[in-house]
């Protein structure tokens, strides 16, 4: 509980800091706003045929005579899913696009000496590639909560805060990863980091995760959540490595 709730500082740090630096702040809305639109585009269009979507999934409803209750709660799902799923993909997206931009907010926050900056052509493909992989994860547990989601109480209880604990977890494993590959920590050196202090980094992933949850927050927040994490890794992840830090490919 002390490092969940030390998790949830670091984001208020971030905010503090991103305050002091206004022009980081806005150096970094460009590339939330950018993600921002793309997302509105989706959801809309996801809301506006869901109820098309709900009936291609649900042949076999046809004859219930719930059926159109039922279909009701499909929609309703089908976007929770995608909302849940933009939230989750949302700062993946948005650290691609601006790539260049986060890795300069990020390396205000958190200087290094003597560092030399890399260029953008291999930053750029490594980050999409890990967040792909990072994906891949969020699926293998999302996947299966949402389904669960249709189970009565457990969906409206359990699963809700499990799916928070996992998207909250991964958030942090994509933000932390421009300080720690800084440092020439790999992907699975990341993973393993986190995982050596799940408190950390859940109560910094799941404040994140339910202040993303509220549309516009996302993109004034994105900012301040690079800066966060930044300052985490700076204050309590640089020195707990599994392994010595090697160089990225």
């Amino acid at each position: 509980m002390r490092d969940f709730l030390a998790g949830v500082g670091f984001f208020f740090q971030g905010v503090g800091w991103v305050a002091r630096h206004g022009r980081w702040w806005l150096f970094g809305l460009i590339p939330a706003f950018i993600a921002f639109a793309i997302y509105v585009a989706g959801l809309v269009y996801l809301g506006t045929n869901a109820s098309g979507l709900a009936e291609t999934l649900t042949p076999f409803a046809d004859t219930w005579a719930w059926r159109d209750a039922f279909r009701v709660m499909v929609q309703v799902m089908l976007f929770l899913g995608g909302l849940a799923l933009a939230v989750i993909t949302f700062t993946a997206v948005t650290l691609a696009i601006g790539e260049p931009f986060y890795e300069k907010l990020s390396a205000a926050a958190d200087e290094l000496p003597g560092e030399v900056d890399e260029p953008w052509w291999r930053t750029v493909p490594r980050s999409i590639r890990d967040s792909l992989v990072t994906l891949g994860w969020v699926m293998v547990f999302s996947v299966p909560l949402f389904f669960l989601g249709f189970v009565p109480v457990l969906g409206q209880t359990v699963v809700p805060v499990l799916g928070a604990a996992v998207s909250g977890f991964f958030l942090a494993a994509e933000l932390t990863t421009l300080a720690l590959e800084r440092r020439g920590y790999a992907r699975k050196q990341r993973f393993a980091l986190l995982r050596g202090r799940k408190g950390l980094a859940l109560g910094f992933g799941v404040s994140v995760f339910v202040l993303f949850l509220v549309p516009f927050v996302a993109v004034v927040a994105m900012p301040a959540a690079v800066a966060g994490a930044a300052l985490l890794v700076r204050a309590e992840l640089a020195d707990d490595a599994p392994a010595p830090a090697t160089p990225l490919p």
